[in-house]
C-alpha cells in the first residue's frame, strides 16, 4: 500500500492513478472528507489529516510501502518560512513514527540555491527529510508548463502574453505535470538506500517565444511574450494581495540570472514525455 498527500493536486492525482492502475492499493491522506470522496469512488482509502499533525499524519503513513510527499504551496510566506517548517516537522516526526519502507517527496529544481527564494522551502525540507532512517527520494522538477494557466486568456483575446521569465528567448526547463506525477510513481516502485536525488525536464527547454508560438499555432492567431518590467513586480504582486512578494521576486530571478537551475548537466537529467503543445492544449481545452 502507497500513501499519497496531496492528492487532490495535480501531481499527487497522477500519482495515485498511476499506482492504481499497477493494481497497487493505494490510501488517500487528505484534509476533508469532501476532497476525498471521489477518490474513494476511485477504489482508495481515505485517511484524514492536516499536514502539520503529525500524530494524524503517522496513523496515515503506518504500514505503507511508500509514502508521497507533496508540501503546500506557500506563494506568500513569512520571513523565515515558519509555516513551511512546522509542516516539514510534522511530517519528519510522522515518518520516523511510521516507519514506511521508502519516501518520496516532491521538490524542485534550485532547491541547492543559496539566495533566499521562494524555493527555499523545498530545501529546507530536502534537508530535513535527507536524514530519515528509511530511503528518501527528492523529485527535483523543473518550471510547471501548467504555469502557463494564466497566459491563455490574454494569449486568446490580446495576443499578448505577459512574461516573468526573461529575456524572451532564453529557453529554461519545464515539465508537464503529468510527466512529474509518472515519474514519482516509478521512483515509488523502484528501490535504493539512503538519500536520493531526480532531476526531471520536459523533452525539451522551452523559452517565453516558445510558448507565444505554441499558443500561436493552437489559437490559430498571431501571439507574442511581452517581459513584464521588474520594476513592477513588487506593485504587481501586493495588488494580488500578497503581504510578502520578495521571495517570489528572487525566485523569479533566478530562473533570469540561472541560479536557479539543475546541479547536473542537461544531458544528465530525466526527460518527460509530455510536450509543451499537448499542456497548452489541454489548458485551452479547459478554458473554452
Amino acid at each position: 500500500m502507497f500513501a499519497i498527500t496531496g492528492i487532490t493536486g495535480q501531481v499527487g492525482g497522477v500519482v495515485a492513478r498511476q499506482l492504481l492502475a499497477q493494481q497497487h492499493d493505494v490510501r488517500a491522506v487528505v484534509r476533508d472528507a469532501t476532497k476525498g470522496a471521489a477518490w474513494a469512488g476511485a477504489g482508495c482509502e481515505v485517511v484524514l489529516a492536516g499536514m502539520d499533525d503529525a500524530q494524524a499524519l503517522a496513523r496515515a503513513f503506518a504500514g505503507s510501502e511508500g509514502v508521497f510527499v507533496l508540501l503546500p504551496p506557500n506563494f506568500d510566506p513569512s520571513p523565515g518560512f515558519p509555516e513551511s517548517r512546522r509542516i516539514i516537522a510534522a511530517l519528519r516526526q510522522a515518518l520516523e513514527a511510521a516507519q514506511p519502507r521508502k519516501v518520496v517527496c516532491l521538490s524542485t529544481i534550485g532547491a541547492q540555491a543559496e539566495e533566499i527564494n521562494l524555493l527555499q522551502q523545498l530545501q529546507i525540507m530536502e534537508q530535513e527529510l535527507g536524514t530519515l532512517s528509511m530511503p528518501v527520494a527528492f523529485l527535483r522538477a523543473a518550471w510547471f508548463i501548467e504555469n502557463a494557466v494564466w497566459d491563455v486568456e490574454p494569449a486568446s483575446t490580446t495576443g499578448i502574453m505577459p512574461s516573468f521569465l526573461q529575456p524572451l528567448e532564453r529557453a529554461v526547463p519545464m515539465v508537464a505535470t503529468a510527466d512529474v506525477g509518472r515519474v514519482a510513481a516509478r521512483l515509488l516502485g523502484e528501490t535504493w538506500a539512503g538519500r536520493r536525488v531526480v532531476e526531471l525536464e520536459g523533452p525539451r527547454r522551452v523559452s517565453p517565444d516558445d510558448l507565444a508560438a505554441a499558443f500561436g499555432h493552437l489559437l490559430d492567431r498571431d501571439v507574442r511574450a511581452q517581459p513584464v518590467p521588474r520594476d513592477t513586480w513588487e506593485s504587481l504582486f501586493r495588488a494580488q494581495g500578497m503581504r510578502n512578494p520578495v521571495p517570489r521576486m528572487r525566485m523569479l530571478d533566478g530562473f533570469n540570472e540561472g541560479w536557479i537551475r539543475f546541479e547536473v548537466s542537461e544531458a544528465e537529467t530525466v526527460k518527460g514525455v509530455v510536450t509543451v503543445e499537448t499542456v497548452l492544449r489541454g489548458l485551452i481545452g479547459r478554458a473554452a
